[in-house]
């Protein structure tokens, strides 16, 4: 049963039981009118309590009904309110820990709400691109104020019920607890009391004014325009709270379902619905059980105090675990620290950290210069140079003093996973943990599981991303695993639409415009243009087929190696980051494009984006055909968590399954046919092909 149904003297008590936040799946619903009518058909019952078992009241749809037939299903939750409201004996809301979606809109259906302290209370539909669509738009702002109401609507961030009790004049409880520890005794006792009390209390039937409206829907309109353009749903709930202080109450409510309805269909809201799906997906590896016994991780060793070994270390350290990082020179590790101490205090300044809690952190970290002293950790994690022999020197040393047992992490970008946990005698104890930089900010973490890599190794670090609040993607062993393969097939298109008239900064403007955080140039001299000079020696030996422009390399011999030295791409102001063109840059891409004898032509905004994405688009889906990811919402994770791909598109997979995968595969086909392209790589993927010819979509 999804809720349980128990008699407490005069009270009924049922309780919501659907694991793990007591979600308003079908079954449930089912479930509270069937136990409801049971209430009332009892005449020893005087009054209902309605609460929810485990750590929830309830965190509203059950996400394992997302756009299913079921979920529109009768009784749906509108029908289970109304019945709520329509009870004739009184219903009580017992709230706690978590009441959240529909799960609040469950409870202003009841006639009396008592909240525990500590209830984290929000309507976080709008980050589903969403807005709530059972009354909440409608209820809310008479229950508390259309102002606090419009502001917990519009963010969808949770609030505490202590300060939602605080608020002048509010009706959303008529009680807080003493505590969460007393919360279904007190619950009982209020029951108890309002129980012969008439006519029962309606929140549909309290007053919705704002004494300014006219002033003040416009002001919100303005300031949900500026932080949210490309998002529709936010300036809906102005528009839906709006309607609740205009209208009657069933008028608001049809307004508020049509703006629901209407939502709903937006390619916004399935980007971020499939978003929401795709991070929780991210975490589920298809052949390690959730059950898999995890190693215990408390402590943790760092090779390298770079600026990539630091932020790893600060990740760690904010998590509350014990950090020995090791350099081979004193003064190395003295700057290392410098910097994350640096970093913290920067926190500090800002407000975003207590003093106490930056020593604590810091607290946390020991420093060596030997190896000897990292025998203990149970996690070792090298953030030393790209390059194998580096590699190989430091897991050599590594499976020499490391304890049985003990995870052994490379922080590589690009390099052979297997390779370099062949320098071992414990390959299954070896795996990839690809940090973004800077890694004390960046969300991505990619996981690199190699061909030996045990399986509760990999249900380890899954398990402790999430303790370090990364989102976490398996990458199978491939050049550049998932992301800086897709980016090189990118960047080198970024290359040809220079050669073929463009500029640096005409390229990035418009996939900036599309939705980018940065362009590739932007982005090239911000990570460092020399580190895409050596990858691109190594592929002309590896590789002396493949095709490059020859752009990047004359910058790279002009010594312009982007922001750490002032020049790249573009030309930067000490302690700023602003890209300025250079004139001189823009005349090195026109000689070398006279050299090749090529005739500048005029390439379209649209022309770029496409060719930038869809390049993105075709190398994901040879990714997939290898195995390399296990699904194309992990593609999209990557892309919308390490390299600035909008949110709003939902990744480059979504985003190609909503263009239609076989207008993808037309304009592919007119790129082969430009020949300062490279013809070989806009063939379709296998899988791409196929999808396409079948009219399937990636997702």
């Amino acid at each position: 049963m999804t809720t349980l149904y128990e008699v407490h003297g005069s009270v009924a008590l049922i309780t919501l039981s659907n694991p793990p936040v007591n979600g308003l799946g079908h079954a449930t619903r089912l479930s509270i009118t069937d136990n409801l009518q049971k209430a009332n058909d009892d005449d020893a019952v005087k009054s209902i309590v309605i609460t929810g078992a485990g750590k929830a009241f309830s965190g509203g749809a059950d996400i394992k009904e997302f756009g299913s037939p079921k979920a529109l299903q009768e009784p749906n939750l509108l029908s289970v309110i109304v019945a709520i409201e329509k009870s004739p004996k009184p219903v009580v809301a017992a709230i706690h820990s978590v009441c959240m979606g529909g799960g609040l809109e469950l409870a202003l259906g009841c006639h009396y709400r008592i909240a525990a302290p500590g209830c984290s209370v929000a309507l976080p539909e709008v980050k589903l691109g969403l807005l709530p669509g059972a009354g909440g738009t409608q209820r809310l702002p008479r229950a508390l104020g259309v102002e606090p109401a419009l502001n917990m609507i519009v963010s969808g961030e949770p609030v505490k019920s202590e300060m939602l009790a605080q608020i002048p004049g509010q009706k959303l409880f008529d009680k807080l607890s003493s505590s969460p520890d007393t919360l279904a005794e007190e619950a009982f006792a209020f029951a108890q009391a309002i129980a012969e009390t008439r006519p029962l209390p309606l929140v549909r039937d309290l007053p919705c004014k704002h004494r300014n409206g006219d002033a003040y829907f416009q002001f919100a309109r303005n300031m949900v325009k500026g932080m949210a353009k490309n998002f529709p749903a936010p300036l809906k709930c102005v528009d839906a709270v709006e309607a609740a202080t205009r209208q009657k109450f069933e008028d608001g409510m049809r307004i508020e379902r049509e703006l629901f309805t209407n939502l709903m269909f937006t390619p916004e809201s399935r980007a971020l619905r499939h978003v929401f799906m795709a991070e929780r997906a991210a975490s589920k590896i298809p052949d390690v059980p959730a059950d898999t016994a995890q190693r215990a991780i408390n402590s943790i060793a760092v090779i390298g105090a770079g600026t990539m070994g630091g932020g790893i270390a600060m990740n760690f350290l904010n998590a509350g675990i014990p950090v020995k990082m090791l350099e081979m020179k004193q003064d190395a590790l003295d700057r290392g620290i410098a910097t994350m101490r640096k970093n913290y205090e920067s926190q500090v300044k800002k407000g975003k950290l207590k003093q106490d809690k930056y020593e604590e952190r810091m607290g946390l970290l020991s420093t060596t210069l030997s190896y000897d002293d990292l025998k203990d950790a149970d996690m070792v994690i090298e953030a030393v140079f790209e390059e194998m022999g580096v590699k190989e020197k430091v897991f050599t040393e590594l499976d020499r003093v490391m304890k049985p047992g003990a995870i052994l992490a490379s922080n590589t970008s690009t390099l052979d996973l297997n390779q370099i946990a062949s320098f071992t005698k414990r390959p299954e104890d070896v795996v990839g943990l690809h940090f973004f930089s800077p890694a004390n900010i960046m969300k991505l973490l990619e996981v690199v599981r190699g061909d030996k890599t045990a399986k509760d190794v990999m249900a380890t670090v899954m398990a402790v991303a999430k303790k370090i609040r990364k989102t976490a993607v398996v990458s199978g062993v491939c050049d550049g695993f998932i992301g800086n393969r897709m980016i090189e097939q990118y960047g080198r298109q970024g290359g040809f639409l220079l050669d073929e008239g463009c500029t640096p900064a005409q390229v990035d403007k418009a996939i900036e415009k599309f939705g980018f955080a940065m362009g590739p140039f932007r982005m090239g001299d911000l990570a460092g243009n020399d580190i895409g000079w050596a990858i691109r020696k190594r592929r002309y030996q590896e590789k002396p087929d493949m095709k490059y422009s020859k752009t990047a390399d004359l910058l790279c011999e002009k010594g312009r190696f982007g922001q750490k030295t002032g020049a790249g791409w573009y030309d930067y102001v000490a302690g700023k980051r602003d890209a300025i063109p250079n004139q001189e840059v823009v005349s090195m891409i026109e000689a070398h494009r006279n050299s090749l004898g090529i005739t500048p032509r005029k390439i379209s905004d649209d022309e770029i984006v496409q060719r930038l994405v869809y390049s993105l688009v075709n190398e994901a889906a040879h990714i997939l055909e290898e195995g390399i990811a296990s699904k194309a919402s992990d593609i999209d994770m990557v892309y919308l968590m390490g390299y600035g791909f909008p949110l709003y598109r939902g990744g480059p997979m979504l985003y190609a399954d909503q263009v239609g995968l076989f207008n993808v595969v037309q304009a592919m086909n007119r790129f082969a046919k430009n020949p300062l392209d490279d013809a070989s790589f806009w063939q379709p993927a296998p899988l791409l092909a196929r999808l396409a010819a079948e009219g399937k979509t990636f997702n």
